[in-house]
């Protein structure tokens, strides 16, 4: 429970970092950010799974990148969900889902499955690394 606890609140950072950012994405503050991480990661768990398989064909023709087209839909359908979290046009949820993802996904990197950060510590044995 800590690390989803942990990984909700590193995506609600990246919708922060992101709205600052990006001129089409606005959020309030932190409770809207909060709010829509929720939302977020609740659409992402429910409905994005069904609409992949749904769009499998296109997303196959497209080399998968009709998955940048059905996430930047639904951070639409979260901004029209949350208060005071605004997406402009689809553009900005294009570019905007994209880098909540980068974001998320390079903060999110340095936490374990616990929500406590950690670290690599390799070293070196002869010639390689353990």
């Amino acid at each position: 429970m800590n690390g989803l606890m942990v990984r909700w609140l590193l995506v609600t950072i990246s919708i922060l970092i992101t709205s600052g950012i990006m001129p089409g994405i606005y959020v309030d503050g932190f409770g809207s950010a909060f709010f829509a991480a929720a939302v977020l990661g609740i659409l992402n768990a429910l409905f994005r799974p069904i609409i992949l398989i749904i769009t499998l064909p296109i997303n196959i023709f497209t080399l998968g990148l009709f998955t940048l087209v059905i996430n930047a839909m639904l951070l639409e359908m979260v901004s029209g969900v949350v208060p005071g979290f605004h997406v402009y046009s689809f553009w900005s949820a294009v570019f905007g889902s994209l880098l909540i993802s980068l974001v998320s996904w390079l903060l999110s990197s340095f936490i374990d499955e616990q929500g406590k950060v950690g670290y690599i510590d390799l070293k070196k044995k002869g010639d390689r690394w353990e």
